[in-house]
């Protein structure tokens, strides 16, 4: 068997001492260019390959960004995570990511497995801000981090959007095309943040337009089949003619559930989605939604996490400026959709029409 190439190896054909040739490899320190270009050349004659664990035991640094998102499924995760890796690749870092499973224990379990791998920074997202064990444990080990689509909180900046603000919006545009009686519909809502941040932007939109107050739909994904348990939700509230669900896939699960019952969308209910998945544009009717950008999402926050590293290095190995908090909240806007329409209204004779909407224009797309 072909004995593995060391750094001595190198040194030896290269002429020169082994502190050289890490110097050299690692590219600090001052070396001739002569003395250079003899010890790469050595090198690649060799086959030599440096290792990334020993230089981390060197310069006490992987070169690895820890990523945490709830699930890959969400096309809305999957997006924010490209946009990680290629910020951080361009800056010779490696990604580590993992998934929580929308659950607090394995979200901790997570953290801890990116904690001993020994990354230098960690962006993520988690259930619940407040309640976060996983955000304690970076903390205590003052690693550089940066939530995403989570609210900031403490020390830890987020990168997102104002969802408060946002669901507000929803409300707005239900309003104007006279809706009255609405609900949100909501996964694990108790333990999701981002979910309750919705609610209480749209409760608050409801009240502010003279509608009732919305109906809270539940729904815990681990109790039992998301389509029955849609079915039934739906069943159970058929005079609402407005839903605002608190992503696009759960909106997109209530359209077909809503078919199934007989309830037309958007005839019969009408139904919002949150995030802007492009899928969205395609199912039919087209979802109406709050439209985010979470690729750029994640390369917001990837930037701040990496000009962290630079500062607290003192070093200059990183051309960056850091991000300002202002520029981590990002814009979103209301995209129109086939989803929303004027509900239908009672006639005198029991028979269902039409209504137009109360507004002589199309709910206008604002970003915030």
């Amino acid at each position: 068997m072909k004995s593995k190439v060391t750094i001595k190896d190198v040194a030896q054909k290269a002429g020169c001492g082994v502190a050289t040739v890490s110097r050299v490899l690692n590219g600090t320190g001052s070396t001739s260019e002569k003395t250079r270009k003899k010890v790469l050349a050595a090198a690649e004659d060799l086959g030599f390959v440096f290792s990334d664990i020993g230089r981390s035991l060197q310069s006490s640094t992987t070169r690895t960004i820890g990523c945490i998102v709830p699930s890959l499924a969400n096309p809305i995760f999957a997006d924010a995570v490209q946009g990680i890796q290629e910020e951080v690749q361009k800056q010779g870092y490696q990604l580590l990511l993992a998934c929580s499973k929308y659950d607090a224990e394995e979200e901790q379990n997570v953290t801890r497995l990116l904690i001993a791998k020994q990354v230098d920074g960690i962006i993520l997202t988690v259930n619940d801000t407040g309640t976060s064990k996983a955000l304690d444990m970076i903390r205590d080990r003052g690693i550089p981090a940066c939530l995403m689509f989570n609210r900031s909180v403490s020390d830890f900046p987020a990168s997102g959007i104002d969802n408060f603000a946002a669901a507000h919006r929803v409300a707005q545009a239900l309003h104007a095309e006279g809706h009255h009686h609405t609900g949100f519909l909501a996964l694990n809502f108790q333990s999701s943040d981002r979910s309750r941040e919705r609610f209480m932007g749209f409760q608050k939109g409801c009240q502010s337009f003279g509608m009732a107050e919305p109906v809270l739909l539940q729904i815990e994904e681990q109790s039992g089949d998301l389509s029955l348990l849609l079915h039934e939700l739906l069943a159970a509230h058929g005079g609402l003619t407005g839903i605002f669900a608190s992503n696009d896939f759960l909106a997109i699960a209530a359209i077909r559930e809503a078919k199934s019952l007989g309830r037309q969308v958007p005839q019969h209910l009408s139904i919002v989605g949150f995030d802007g998945i492009e899928i969205g544009r395609m199912v039919d009717p087209s979802l109406a939604t709050i439209e985010t950008n979470a690729r750029q999402m994640g390369c917001m926050a990837a930037r701040h996490v990496l000009a962290r590293l630079v500062n607290d290095a003192k070093s200059d190995t990183l051309k960056l400026i850091e991000p300002d908090q202002k520029a981590l909240r990002l814009p979103y806007h209301f995209r129109s959709g086939g989803s929303l329409a004027p509900p239908e209204v009672k006639t005198t004779d029991g028979e269902e029409a039409a209504t137009s909407s109360p507004s002589c224009h199309p709910t206008p797309s604002i970003s915030s």
